[in-house]
This record gives structure tokens, C-alpha cells and sequence, in this order.
């Protein structure tokens, strides 16, 4: 997993490459921890988050060859389960900790993890929260599974100061058995200011709903990703824009099959294709590389796989184990999961 070091220039692929990320590979930067990071925000190319077990925030700003531990103190002290994270740049980060009832929790910094507000704890004990996403420095939406047969939305307009529930007129009632995966912090995923979608699993059909009002109504449209079973579904969503997006999912069991894993749309989620050729296992997360319009890369237990035609086709690229991956608009790809693997997206030497 050795690679030398990628200069910016080198990762600025220009869109017409015919191989954007050709050389290219995960190298492994060192956190010094063994925790399991599923949270995972990719400020630029020097700069990322991470968010994991045991309440353990990361941050680096020199590239992954340092990182700080900026843990939330509380969420340490009680062991929350962080499966999200945003960041808005190196300062300014919102964190997602998940579980029933009061274990859902939201953590804000603006002094780059010093210190901590707790800015929502679930009063509901039906509430299930998954993941986070923002439109912008302040819009911002956080997803829980069903109560009362309807996906249940937090919203924010101050950055994650403060949360409200959001109605549920607008949204379509869920399928028996449906959830979200908190599996990667890209279970509910947006592109631009007001569009936004939601994956689900566990059900007969595994969908995606969408929403291009910030979450106040909603479409669902069903999948091509395996589903029937509780361990099936859509596990992550990106968009590179309002139109073009990819779903990744599966079985996430050890050793089940996982046909057709991934699937892409070209107009905004009204409609699903599977992917020709699909990674060849289940999938957890997935992200667009910034500087190639058809590039992209999807990560899971089993490896890393890239797409060079807008997730139409699939081909490997690492055999490591990656839980989530992210790429910041301007430069620099970040993958992390178990055991405190963490590593950026570089040029091998």
C-alpha cells in the first residue's frame, strides 16, 4: 500500500483523461487508533475528518501525516457510536452519533474539535437517527428511520445549532421492515441547495426517495439493489449533481452474494439502471472524483472499485477494506473503516 506522495497538480486530473486515476492508489495514513471510522468528511486535499466508535473524532490538516484527537469529551465518557460527520472546512465540524432513543445525538465544533456542543438529543425512544447532510454552511437535514410508518427528518438553517422536526405530510409512508444503514454517513445525501435523497433497505424493494424541496416532500422510486432481507439494500448515494447519481449496496453479510450492487441514474432519482458491469460485492460507500465527470469510486469490506464511465461499469483498484470514502470538491479522496484504516487517494511511485 506504499505510495509516494501526489502533488495537487497531479491529482487535478483534467475531465477529458481517458484514466483519471490510472497509477493511482489508497495509501494507508496512521491514526495510532483501532476503532472503526464510518464517518468520514473530506475538507481538501491536507485536510479531513473522521468520526467513530467509542465517541472518537480525528482531524488532520497536513495530509493524514498527523492527527488530532479531538474527541468529544461526553461522547467518549458514554462510548457513542459516531457514524457521520460534517465539516465545513478545518473548524467548523457536525457529528452524528446513532442508536435508539437518547443515543441519537448531535455534536457541533467551530474551533476545530477544542470543544463541543451537544446540539440535539433524541426525546423519542421510536427514533433511530443514520446519517447527516448539509446544502450549505447552514442547511442542513438529519435522517431517522420510521415512526409512525414515515421516515423522520431533523432540519437545521444555523449550521447545526439547532434542530427541528420536520412534517410528514410530504413523505411517502415506509415499506414493512424498511430502514437506513449507518453504515458510512451516505445513507441520506444532497447536491446543491435544495435537492436531496434518502436510501433504504431491509424491505421486499429497496428504494430511494427524493426530495427537491429540502425535505419536505418526497418521491420514492424503487432500486435495482438486492433486497428481501434486512441485511439488503441501498447502503450509499452520490450525486454529482441535482441529475447524476449512484447507489452502492448489497448483503452486507460476510460471504452472501450481492448481484447487481450498484446502479446509477441521469435524472435526479425519478429513475434506476443497474450497473453493467457492478462491483463484484457488497458496497457501503461511494463518491465522485472531483476533477473527471464520469469518474467514480465505490468502497466496501472487500476492496475499492472505480468506475470511469459514470458507474456503468466497474473494475477494482485496491483489495483493502474501506467502510466510507469522500472527495472534497476542490482536491483530495479519503477512505476509512475498521481497525483505524484510514488512507488518501495518491499517485504510486
Amino acid at each position: 500500500m506504499c505510495a509516494a506522495a501526489l502533488t495537487l497538480g497531479l491529482l487535478a486530473a483534467p475531465a477529458h483523461a481517458a484514466e483519471p486515476l490510472h497509477g493511482a492508489g489508497w495509501a494507508l495514513k496512521s491514526t495510532g487508533k483501532e476503532v472503526r471510522f464510518r464517518g468520514l468528511a473530506a475538507v481538501s486535499h491536507t485536510t479531513a475528518w473522521l468520526a467513530g466508535s467509542k465517541g472518537t473524532v480525528l482531524r488532520t490538516v497536513d495530509g493524514g501525516r498527523t492527527w488530532s484527537d479531538v474527541s468529544p469529551p461526553s461522547a467518549v465518557a458514554q462510548a457513542l457510536e459516531l457514524r457521520d460527520i460534517e465539516a465545513f472546512d478545518s473548524r467548523r465540524a457536525v457529528a452524528l452519533s446513532i442508536g435508539e432513543g437518547e443515543a441519537s445525538r448531535i455534536l457541533r465544533t467551530e474551533d476545530g474539535g477544542a470543544t463541543w456542543a451537544e446540539t440535539f438529543r433524541n426525546p423519542d425512544p421510536r427514533a433511530f437517527y443514520d446519517c447527516l447532510t448539509f446544502f450549505d454552511s447552514r442547511h442542513g437535514l438529519a435522517m431517522s428511520d420510521p415512526v409512525d410508518g414515515k421516515f423522520r427528518l431533523l432540519s437545521t438553517d444555523d449550521g447545526g445549532r439547532t434542530w427541528e422536526v420536520l412534517p410528514t405530510e410530504g413523505m411517502p409512508e415506509a415499506l414493512p421492515g424498511e430502514a437506513g444503514f449507518a453504515a458510512s454517513g451516505q445513507c441520506l445525501v444532497s447536491a446543491g441547495p435544495k435537492d436531496v435523497w434518502l436510501a433504504t433497505g431491509g424491505a421486499a424493494t429497496a428504494r430511494i426517495l427524493h426530495s427537491s424541496d429540502r425535505g419536505l416532500t418526497w418521491t420514492a422510486t424503487e432500486s435495482t439493489l438486492p433486497a428481501g432481507d434486512p441485511a439488503r439494500g441501498v447502503f450509499a448515494l452520490a450525486f454529482r449533481d441535482r441529475t447524476k447519481g449512484l447507489a452502492v449496496g448489497g448483503d452486507y453479510r460476510t460471504g452472501q452474494p450481492s448481484p447487481q450492487a450498484a446502479a446509477v441514474t441521469s435524472d435526479g432519482g425519478r429513475s434506476w439502471n443497474g450497473a453493467a458491469t457492478p462491483p463484484p460485492a457488497y458496497r457501503s460507500g461511494a463518491a465522485w472524483y472531483p476533477y473527471a465527470g464520469n469518474t467514480a469510486l465505490a468502497v466496501g469490506p472487500t476492496g475499492t472499485d472505480v468506475s470511469t464511465d459514470g458507474g456503468r461499469h466497474w473494475r477494482p483498484l485496491d483489495p483493502g477494506s474501506f467502510d466510507t470514502v469522500d472527495c472534497a470538491p476542490a482536491a483530495g479522496c479519503w477512505a476509512s473503516g475498521e481497525k483505524g484504516r484510514v488512507a488518501r487517494l495518491e499517485r504510486r511511485g
